[in-house]
């Protein structure tokens, strides 16, 4: 569902441009037109407004992939028609899926033999594989309760303040507390130690997050899984963990294979990540993979028979192409280990080339940390007289989409910019990005003085009442106006 506002400043209606060889006729807004228009006329006038749209390469907010190779973009086109879910039909879909499932789970260290297969399922993105993976974890601990006789409505998920909105949207849905642990000034992501004091019976598992939204860093799994082992045991619980690996499931494996995260911690019961991340794939895909198959409760497993043998299926959603899925399968046999390890190594180098620009400036202070998701986060070290969002607002002039962010509680007075790293990311633009952010600096640090001396020249010629706001003075104030907004509302949701 979209929330949509039908307002327009203008007649309500969409002019052609080059359309005109082809129409003349304005066509209405917000209604279908009632006659039909040349495919041409149709094509140039959406091309024509979608001009206005930012440049992708240049969305330095967004994690999601916005390159693939040629090869790989004529197999989507090939295969854009496909709905997934027709299972009988593409037969070979479907075992390209499973096995994208098999390779995921080994790079997590799935408790696998030779002849094992994962548990694992292709989602639209992390949001879908939180949902199932949550959906797991309720029915399993209401299995249990149910069992010992106690009561089963009042289930809760412990996490950070920084998770991902995709975890509020879970416990709204399905109806389960969310308790956060808040965060404080330099530290952004959950302390383990207060997570799992929050832990109580009806907990249904703690999410960790690797690779925080807010500042890419990684947050102590191996830290959490011993400390609630501990308390497992001093309780009688078996509280599990889910680790949001959605954007650094495909990093941590390539440039940090010794730390512990995944399934070579006992209490990590299952995993989520985005393909369209760093799994190097157009939006649209993600998987969610279990430790084994009794982690997952059969009764929320659909069996179908359209190829002529049991095939379990476990989506929210039903029909979805097919597309992201054969590019998600092409990427892992056309890079392999090495060819992700080389894609993240230089990521991480060129976010390292930005990070050293800004420190040079002397005017930021960097809030991401080494180990985590290839990007940088900011934040002046003085912004009394310009602010972050300023600085965000004026980067639009030179094409760059560089958000910027208040922290959720209890760190909201912490002001951050966020640049991610991806591979399409080159080292050039990096040196470009500091460039162009030390030109927006220099103007910034020009406009008081500019303001002050039209104000004087004006009192000195009597006609200081007069005077109209500057296009300057009134794009600081929209810029407050926009931070009183952000800072009021409960936490920032990030993005998907």
């Amino acid at each position: 569902m979209v929330l949509s506002n039908a307002a327009s400043g203008s007649d309500g209606s969409i002019h052609s441009t080059f359309a005109s060889r082809y129409v003349r006729t304005s066509l209405p807004r917000f209604k279908m037109p009632d006659d039909s228009i040349p495919k041409e006329a149709a094509w140039q006038i959406i091309n024509d407004e979608l001009m206005l749209d930012g440049n992708p390469r240049l969305n330095l907010a967004s994690f999601v992939t916005t390159w693939m190779e040629p090869e790989c973009d004529k197999l989507i086109m090939a295969s854009i028609n496909k709905n997934y879910v027709d299972m009988d039909e593409y037969p070979v879909t479907t075992e390209l899926q499973n096995r994208c499932v098999n390779m995921i789970a080994h790079l997590f260290n799935a408790p696998l033999g030779e002849k094992d297969t994962a548990v694992g399922v292709g989602t639209v993105g992390s949001s879908e594989a939180i949902m199932l993976a949550g959906l797991a974890f309720k029915r399993r601990w209401q299995n249990k309760m149910k069992a010992a006789g106690k009561p089963y409505d009042k289930p809760n998920i412990v996490t950070g303040a920084n998770v991902q909105v995709c975890w509020e949207k879970f416990a709204r849905y399905f109806e389960v507390e969310l308790k956060e642990v808040k965060l404080s000034e330099g530290y952004y992501v959950m302390d383990p130690t207060k997570a799992v004091e929050m832990v109580d019976e009806n907990t249904i598992c703690v999410a960790a997050i690797l690779g925080s939204t807010l500042n890419g860093e990684f947050e102590d799994v191996k830290l959490l899984n011993d400390l609630l082992v501990k308390k497992n045991k001093e309780t009688g619980w078996d509280t599990p963990i889910h680790v949001d690996a959605a954007s650094g499931g495909f990093i941590a494996p390539f440039l940090y294979p010794d730390l512990e995260w995944d399934f070579r911690l006992p209490l990590v019961k299952s995993i989520n990540v985005s393909g369209h991340k760093y799994g190097l794939v157009y939006a649209g895909i993600g998987w969610c993979i279990w430790r084994n198959k009794e982690d997952l409760p059969e009764e929320l497993i659909f069996h179908i028979n359209y190829l002529g043998a049991d095939q379990p299926t476990f989506t929210l959603n039903f029909s979805k192409g097919s597309s992201q899925v054969i590019a998600q399968y092409y990427q892992l046999i056309r890079l392999g280990f090495e060819g992700y390890k080389n894609i993240m190594e230089n990521c991480q180098e060129n976010a390292d080339v930005l990070k050293e620009g800004l420190e040079k400036s002397g005017r930021f202070n960097i809030v991401s940390k080494a180990k985590g998701v290839p990007l940088v986060a900011f934040s002046l070290k003085d912004n009394s007289a310009h602010t972050e969002f300023e600085i965000s607002e004026y980067l639009r002039r030179f094409g760059w989409i560089v958000p910027a962010y208040t922290m959720p509680p209890d760190a909201q007075h912490v002001t951050v910019l966020r640049v991610v790293i991806r591979e399409d990311f080159s080292r050039t633009l990096a040196e470009r990005l500091v460039d162009d952010i030390m030109k927006v600096l220099h103007e910034l640090d020009a406009i008081p003085a500019r303001v002050t001396a039209k104000l004087t020249a004006n009192e000195d010629s009597n006609e200081a009442k007069l005077v109209k706001k500057t296009a300057i003075e009134v794009q600081r104030e929209i810029t407050t106006a926009w931070k009183k907004f952000v800072q009021n509302r409960k936490k920032t949701s990030g993005v998907c």
